[in-house]
């Protein structure tokens, strides 16, 4: 397992390093070939993603799962190449990219009028760094939580990478909750990616019309400190990339903790079945796919 670490983690330093200089066509080219040979490879990441694809779009038949898979796995691809990339990019340029198109910038605005902060609530769809980047330049930094991945190495290379974006890194381990309370009665912005948790703390919620769970978090922290909660939809575009803020939610307190977390839940839902192949959903969601035991020992933790 350790080898395997060291190696995931050279690979990321080989992405950052290298990817970052390579021409725009002959980087797109690379990611474009990767994405296909992930798809005919047919790994079970991709499985799964097939599976999870087939209950966003039940309709579909084999044919336009597959294309699907396709279009999701190249979608993938796009947000690793621009990832990797992104450390040597123009941000003020991106931003202004974004700022052309971005909607429901006002319902920010409004959130943090009140006083109480906000806490953006996203799932993994589009590319999110892009949209920090605005955020940063239109609100300047937030506060975010990065899994503490392994090697330690490897952690501190994310968390690196994100921080020269403008975003504040807090580790999943260690007091998180605490300081993301501090930012918000700060008044400031935390955003959080909301659409798994597979804690024996998450959420119970019917998503797409089966039973998954997803973290307490994002309404537990506006419950608390009285922040409104704000679903963020970001999607690739031809040439750009697209933002929309959306879906305010205000949690009375701890007892509409889980109804909120439900909202938040449908709020995802509407969002991934309009653009299916932007959300890289590569993992097991829902309790059905899990084993039995995994699934017995979440379901008797409600």
């Amino acid at each position: 397992m350790k080898a395997a670490q060291r190696l995931s983690d050279l690979a990321y330093a080989t992405g950052w390093g290298v990817v970052r200089g390579l021409p725009e066509p002959v980087a797109n080219g690379l990611f474009r070939a990767a994405a296909d040979f992930g798809a005919r490879r047919n790994g079970p990441g991709v499985q799964q993603l097939r599976r999870n694809y087939a209950r966003v779009v039940p309709q579909a038949g084999p044919a336009e799962l597959d294309e699907l898979v396709h279009a999701g796995l190249r979608s993938y691809a796009r947000y690793w190449k621009e990832a990797f990339r992104l450390p040597g990019m123009d941000h003020k340029k991106l931003y202004q990219q974004v700022n052309e198109r971005f909607v429901g910038a006002a319902l920010i605005d409004a959130a943090l009028e009140r006083g109480k902060g906000a806490v953006m609530a996203l799932p993994h769809t589009g590319n999110f760094d892009i949209s920090g980047i605005w955020m940063v330049g239109h609100h300047g930094s937030f506060t975010t939580v990065a899994e503490r991945l392994k090697p330690e190495s490897l952690y501190q290379r994310f968390a690196s990478y994100r921080e020269s974006l403008g975003f504040e890194i807090l580790p999943s381990e260690g007091g998180a909750y605490r300081l993301l309370i501090e930012r918000l009665r700060a008044n400031k912005i935390v955003c959080l990616v909301a659409d798994r948790d597979l804690s024996k703390r998450g959420i119970p919620v019917t998503f797409f019309g089966e039973e998954a769970r997803m973290p307490s978090g994002p309404a537990r922290l506006a419950a608390v400190t009285g922040a409104e909660l704000l679903i963020a939809d970001n999607t690739f575009t031809e040439d750009g990339w697209g933002v929309r803020i959306h879906t305010p939610i205000v949690v009375h307190g701890r007892e509409d903790v889980a109804p909120a977390t439900q909202r938040m839940a449908d709020a995802f839902a509407a969002d991934i079945a309009t653009h299916p192949a932007d959300w890289h959903m590569m993992q097991k969601l829902w309790l059905a796919d899990l084993d039995d035991e995994r699934r017995k020992a979440l379901q008797g933790s409600r």
